[in-house]
């Protein structure tokens, strides 16, 4: 008896005590191991210090990872930061566009702060040798700049902008963050300086599936230079799908032929392995094979460049927010720097009915994405969607217009500073007065002809304004402080149904081409009009000046059409402001959208504006 009570109390005790020895061990295990792997990395690296580099950690080609190009990753630190793996990279004008690849699990982290660009310099044939099988170069060989910005692209990729690269500094740029001590670049030690950036003269930059059954795909290229009011010849492209790692001859290609070519858009069926195993072919890289003739008699082929990824075009809705069925009214536009006019454009917009917004950010530095967010949170449906190509608005809109397929019955494509506008009806004769259109006026407008077999885009004129003696801008919003504009009409903007488009997508910013059997409407002026605040007080229209994000309308500062509707009537090419800049453009006094504001929106206590308010939550 006593000795089953004694082993009852032992057994307790022998068991942690074999639990201590366990932990013991394992904690000298794992030393151990420690100390193993300070051996290995001392046997593997170097430590140089280099005239004014921080001291660095050159890695011996033997332990560089070869799962991606142009990696960086801390090796030094108390912690591990994300790799910034460099997919691709664009040369610009004035910058160079940067896309990383983000580990999935890493993807929500924030990127931009502490990051520079590094360039290397452009090396002779005898120092590329050299530096590839010594790897023994100095400071000077290297170059490094802050980032301009950075931003999350799409669900596994980020952009960053650099700085154009120094003289004799190659544009193949990589990434490092600021506390690093040494530039890892598996590329650069095997291919040495002859790797360049993609130069946005002539590169496939997207792509997205499209059709019912995700069966074609549009691909977006600059440097087709087609015709910008007419469809091109569909044969002489080809979409090439590379599927695999083409730089390791590990890869094979798949081809389709166009089926529609227009502006920068060309369009391909998807071939039939690409669309039974679509899941697998998500991400691989797509371009565009161009065919000509010369002299008659052969045929010549050029491969685009590409940066272009097969990408499904994914509703970015919340799940609250969708339904069975589709919104009757979105909208859609292409924004740079608008932070202190798009919760006006849009509150006032919601309120006549657009229920969903696309807001393509064209490079925005500004405030605009927190402007977004909090419009969102307000329960606006905004979707911001990062649109880095330059000069590309009609490319953008075309992109638009197949993701608002599956979600709108009808589009409005206009700017921020274009607000639409239902004039008060006329006096009637028997005294009743007039009555402002009320709430969700657009909404109900729009939706009289959704059921149309005929009517597929509805058209409204635009009335000019200027900056009505103002010299700065209106501390409560366009609608209330611009009100003298031009006599005459300008031009129309469009409300579109996204399944009438046609197959090309060609478009010219102010509506889209109709397949056959569908045609526009015009509304009569006395039912709806557009107070377009173009030209606005002299520094937010220099802005604008500088900065054209249509493909087809020439550059203030270029001296073409300087007669055309696009421009500035007598401001010509330089950005001087005229000495009467705040009176010019005034030839009737409108007051009507500004009365209409403050009859519907003002708040009956306050008299604020729904934009006035600090917090939409």
């Amino acid at each position: 008896m006593d000795t089953r009570k004694r082993k009852r109390i032992l057994r307790p005790l022998l068991q942690l005590s074999l639990r201590a020895q366990y932990l013991s061990m394992r904690r000298l295990l794992l030393c151990l191991s420690f100390f193993l792997f300070l051996f290995f990395m001392s046997h593997h690296f170097r430590v140089e210090p280099v005239g004014s580099w921080p001291t660095r950690i050159v890695p011996s080609l033997s332990v560089l990872s070869s799962s991606a190009s142009n990696s960086i990753q801390d090796l030094t630190g108390s912690r591990m930061l994300p790799e910034l793996r460099v997919e691709n990279t664009v040369l610009f004008p004035n910058s160079i566009l940067v896309i990383l690849r983000m580990d999935r699990n890493r993807r929500r982290r924030r990127l931009g702060k502490g990051m520079d660009c590094v360039y290397r310099r452009l090396f002779n044939n005898s120092d590329k040798s050299n530096w590839v099988e010594e790897m023994n170069y100095s400071h000077r060989d290297f170059a490094r700049r802050p980032i301009l910005s950075a931003d999350e692209y799409d669900e596994f990729r980020w952009i960053v902008w650099c700085p154009s690269p120094p003289k004799n500094y190659l544009a193949a740029v990589a990434l490092r963050w600021h506390h690093q001590s040494h530039v890892v670049d598996q590329n650069w030690a095997e291919r040495g300086p002859t790797r360049t950036a993609r130069s946005w003269d002539m590169v496939a930059y997207e792509a997205a599936l499209e059709g019912e059954n995700r069966d074609k795909i549009a691909v977006f290229v600059k440097g087709l230079n087609l015709r910008p009011d007419r469809e091109s010849d569909p044969t002489k492209f080809s979409c090439r799908f590379e599927c695999g790692n083409s730089e390791k001859s590990e890869s094979f290609v798949l081809t389709s032929k166009a089926i529609t070519a227009a502006q920068e858009v060309v369009i391909c069926p998807l071939p039939s392995l690409v669309r039974m195993n679509l899941g697998k072919f998500e991400g691989f890289r797509v371009t565009i094979v161009m065919t000509s003739d010369v002299h008659g008699r052969r045929k010549l082929q050029q491969l685009v460049p590409s940066v272009a990824k097969i990408h499904e075009i994914k509703s970015s809705e919340k799940k609250g927010n969708r339904g069975e069925h589709k919104h009757e009214l979105c909208a859609c536009t292409m924004v740079w720097n608008q932070a202190s006019t798009i919760k006006e454009w849009i509150i006032y917009h919601a309120w006549l009915g657009v229920q969903r917004w696309f807001i393509y950010d064209n490079n925005s530095n500004d405030d605009l994405k927190n402007v977004i967010a909090e419009l969102d949170e307000g329960n606006y449906n905004v979707t911001r969607h990062v649109w880095p190509w330059i000069k590309s608005q009609e490319a953008g809109f075309s992109h638009c217009a197949l993701r608002a397929r599956a979600e709108c019955s009808w589009v409005a494509f206009f700017d921020v500073d274009e607000f639409f506008y239902f004039p008060p009806p006329k006096h009637r004769g028997d005294g009743g007065g007039a009555a402002y259109p009320g709430q969700n006026s657009y909404a109900r407008l729009v939706a009289k002809f959704s059921s149309s077999t005929v009517i597929a885009e509805i058209r409204t004129l635009c009335y000019s304004f200027g900056p009505s003696g103002l010299s700065s801008p209106p501390a409560r919003g366009l609608t209330l402080g611009y009100t003298c504009r031009l006599q005459s009409p300008e031009r129309h903007k469009s409300i579109v149904r996204p399944d009438a488009i046609d197959d090309t997508l060609l478009n010219a910013v102010h509506h889209f081409r109709l397949r056959k059997g569908f045609r526009y409407l015009n509304l009569p002026p006395g039912t709806a009009l557009i107070n377009h605040y173009k030209y606005q007080v002299w520094e937010v229209f220099k802005a604008k000046f500088y900065r054209r994000v249509s493909t087809y309308v020439a550059d203030w500062r270029e001296n073409q059409n300087e007669g055309s509707r696009d421009r500035a009537p007598g401001l010509g090419t330089e950005a001087i402001e005229p000495t009467d800049w705040r009176l010019k453009f005034c030839e009737v006094w409108d007051t009507g959208l500004r009365d209409f504001v403050l009859t519907n929106l003002a708040d009956p206590s306050t008299g604020l504006l729904p934009w006035e308010i600090p917090s939409l939550q």
